[in-house]
């Protein structure tokens, strides 16, 4: 059953490993981020162990004080060389808790983690999705995981409790899931007139245009298409509509954008690739959206735009329709018309009234998913864990199951 975690009163201190996949600026990866930045307990150190290579999020890790190491696997089936590397590491830093983050880490990092004696394991599952559209390599890992989930993790952290629904259909073992979601920096995304007019100024969008915007890598999962469908029913009826687009691979000169592109105004359209600097780019938006088709547990995007008192579209999937809830609107997934219907209604209802939806949107952040809060969780979930060394998680919370 899943389980909500209460503070242990523990005050030794502990130190915890993170093992992760790599270091790009994935919704994982950021989490990871956010959860050393606003650290909070002088008793647990952290260290960061990447898989493949170090990443552009190295630098920010670093920042915060935070030692973090590379094994320099390829992406793709590991050498075993690789994994050899990686069990020495763990027994030469020997941590109280070993934490792995997504599929191959929770698998290799596990392993590894047992191989060299780190008593305590900690997975962090994040996908909502594993039909055939999610690569095959990844479902064949997530359900290797399941039929190793009842030895090899002593608890299963999950940022959504659709992502936990899914993976317990799977075979991964219930009693030892916790729900922690993911968090945003009210002070870092927030309503920012100043900063939204420079912003829209360097793009060149008037005052007057409406400015849909989607955060979001060039990926299946993401649905694109459903995007491009949608504002083209959009721009054909509503002629002050502009979107703005970022992500990786995310460029006007990509194939991909160059066809969809094809016959629409592109000085409507702004392609913006990865970006550094989203909390300018969400405080620009008068309406965010997501177009995604499956596999969302809980988009970063989303919140980042509530916190910016962006008001948001977006299709159901994943946690998406709890963290909107009555602050903006929700669609089906591969729905263009009613994708393009949703924005209409917000576009047509004015800006005092997306004011007012964004403002509603931001207090649900702060209510519900602010970043101190979110640290305070998964730092009273590391204490606990480390409380109860000699029993399993499941037999020693003692915790009343929450659904």
């Amino acid at each position: 059953m899943l389980k909500t975690v209460h503070p242990s009163g523990t005050r030794r201190g502990i130190s915890i490993c993170h093992v992760i996949n790599g270091l790009n600026a994935g919704g994982a990866e950021m989490m990871l981020c956010k959860l050393m930045k606003g650290a909070q307990n002088d008793f647990i150190r952290h260290s960061v162990i990447s898989l493949t290579d170090l990443g552009p999020l190295v630098d920010k890790l670093i920042a915060l004080g935070v030692s973090v190491e590379a094994i320099g696997m390829r992406r793709g089936i590991p050498s075993p060389v690789g994994c050899l590397t990686l069990v020495r590491r763990l027994a030469r830093l020997r941590p109280t808790i070993v934490q792995t983050w997504l599929y191959h880490s929770d698998l290799l990092g596990g392993i590894a983690a047992r191989l060299a004696r780190c008593h305590l394991v900690a997975w962090n599952v994040r996908g909502s999705n594993l039909d055939r559209r999610v690569k095959r390599l990844s479902r064949m890992t997530a359900w290797t995981c399941a039929r190793l989930s009842a030895v090899i993790p002593t608890a299963i952290l999950c940022c959504s409790r659709a992502a936990a629904r899914l993976h317990v259909s799977m075979g991964y073992v219930e009693s030892k899931m916790v729900v922690i979601p993911n968090g945003f920096d009210l002070e870092e995304f927030k309503p920012n007139p100043a900063e939204r007019s420079r912003f829209r100024t360097e793009l060149g969008v008037a005052k007057d245009r409406v400015l849909i915007g989607i955060a979001a890598r060039l990926d299946p999962q993401k649905d694109y298409p459903n995007f491009f469908l949608a504002a083209r029913l959009l721009a054909s009826k509503c002629h002050n509509v502009e979107f703005l687009l970022c992500g990786d691979d995310v460029v006007p000169d990509h194939p991909f954008f160059a066809r969809e592109l094809a016959g629409l105004d592109r000085h409507r359209f702004h392609l913006l690739g990865r970006r550094r600097d989203m909390p300018r780019i969400m405080t620009s938006l008068d309406i965010g959206t997501l177009s995604s088709a499956y596999g969302e547990a809980f988009p970063n995007a989303i919140g980042e735009a509530m916190a910016s008192e962006v008001p948001c579209v977006a299709t159901d999937v994943g946690e998406t329709a709890d963290i909107i809830g009555e602050t903006g609107k929700v669609v089906p997934p591969a729905d263009p018309a009613a994708l393009a219907h949703a924005w209409e209604d917000l576009v047509i209802a004015g800006p005092e009234a997306r004011k007012t939806f964004g403002r509603a949107a931001r207090e649900r952040v702060m209510s519900r998913y602010q970043i101190a809060d979110i640290v305070h969780l998964y730092e009273d979930f590391y204490q606990h864990l480390a409380a109860t060394p000699r029993l399993s998680f499941a037999e020693s919370s003692g915790q009343r199951a929450t659904r």
